[in-house]
């Protein structure tokens, strides 16, 4: 039995409170939670710290198969070189891949991820992910093109399923984007998906993928033709709005990662779609595009906000907190509180989760971190706002 206090505890099923006591059994899971209405008793073996007690964070968008691709990639190129990058510099050994991962694995942990929907193209990280201390959901991801090989895709996809089955490894196989998908994998998918539980798609992250989608040009096209990934035409949804509504599977949750073009008329056209969630990870997007998502457009949208990392190929740490003080540094009027939701309770419900992760209440076993160095007057992260891991 271990207890908690601290200046605030933010639940997410309440407002904060301050100085109240989590009482927690040795395995982490939350029996009691005292409000001591800022007067906090003398009390045996109650932990007091100056800062906040939040729940352990949600990454809601992570490639752990890219981890040795740490600073290969030069920043500031734009997606369509980013993707070319990947593409000619991501195979590597085995071992350092699943090394990288590992280690990567710790640190995400150790930064107070507990729960995290990792993009999967192949089933490298599944032993890491039977070993960790984070909760995985696996998005095994399809992409392709040519119509001409969709279906093969689709059994490639379905062997690296099989292995996550025998594994007894939660998955929902997913598409890549818009961009990279064929009208025919696109509803090779949608079939085959009818009951998924969870699906993401990377959306709206460079300009260029409407000239591809609209016009079939464009920096992206281009890039097809010389990579001779085309090989039978081309043939791809109407507009981003029409593979949201259309041609992805109405059922579960769907996250859209990254919406760093999203506008105003695309927004209020998908939000039709219900269950909708928009995951923004800021510093891949400075990383690549050098520009950041529309956090105040979407909240005005009422939008439901979560977060996530990307890749350690477009981000210099798996990091929920350095994510959150990018995103406070760019939108000034964003609040401890609205940040923390997003990467907590907005997260585990995105995932499906939220019985289990996302908010400080008895039977769950969230994990409990400590935000440190923080403004509690104004309730706003600072520059060397830090956490530790309490359980």
């Amino acid at each position: 039995m271990k207890r908690f206090s601290a200046q605030y505890i933010i639940t997410n099923s309440g407002p904060p409170l301050k100085r109240a006591i989590i009482t927690t059994l040795d395995d982490g899971t939350i029996t009691d939670i005292e409000d001591t209405r800022g007067s906090l008793p003398e009390k045996n073996s109650v932990e007091f710290y100056n800062g906040i007690i939040i729940p352990g964070f949600v990454n809601c968008h992570c490639h752990l198969e890219l981890s040795h691709m740490k600073k290969a990639i030069r920043n500031g190129m734009g997606l369509t070189a980013f993707i070319d990058q990947v593409r000619n510099t991501r195979a590597a050994g085995n071992e350092s891949m699943v090394s990288a991962a590992k280690s990567a694995d710790q640190d995400m942990y150790s930064a107070g991820v507990n729960l995290c929907a990792d993009i999967c193209n192949t089933s490298l990280t599944f032993d890491i992910k039977k070993e960790s201390r984070i909760s995985y959901l696996n998005l095994l991801e399809v992409f392709g093109i040519d119509p001409a090989r969709a279906g093969r895709r689709m059994e490639e996809i379905g062997k690296t399923a099989g292995l996550a089955g025998e594994m007894n490894l939660p998955f929902s196989i997913v598409p890549h984007s818009v961009y990279s998908l064929s009208l025919t994998l696109f509803r090779l998918l949608r079939e085959a998906t009818s009951n998924n539980r969870i699906t993401s798609l990377h959306f709206m992250e460079t300009a260029s993928e409407a000239e591809l989608v609209e016009n079939h040009s464009g920096p992206l096209m281009e890039s097809y033709i010389k990579s001779g990934l085309i090989s039978s035409g081309i043939e791809t949804v109407k507009s981003h709005s029409d593979a949201v509504l259309n041609e992805i599977t109405p059922n579960g949750n769907l996250i859209l990662v990254h919406n760093t073009f999203a506008d105003t008329d695309s927004i209020r056209n998908i939000q039709q779609r219900g269950n909708l969630y928009w995951c923004l990870c800021p510093n891949s997007n400075l990383y690549i595009e050098n520009r950041i998502p529309p956090a105040g457009l979407l909240m005005d949208e009422g939008c439901n906000i979560v977060t996530g990392t990307d890749s350690l190929a477009s981000n210099y740490k798996l990091d929920i907190l350095e994510e959150l003080k990018t995103l406070q540094h760019h939108f000034p009027s964003l609040t401890i509180q609205i940040l923390v939701a997003w990467a907590t309770s907005n997260g585990a419900k995105a995932l499906g989760e939220q019985e289990r992760f996302g908010t400080i209440e008895p039977g769950k076993k969230p994990g409990l971190l400590l935000l440190q160095d923080v403004d509690l007057q104004n309730m706003k992260l600072l520059p060397d706002s830090s956490v530790k891991r309490l359980v």
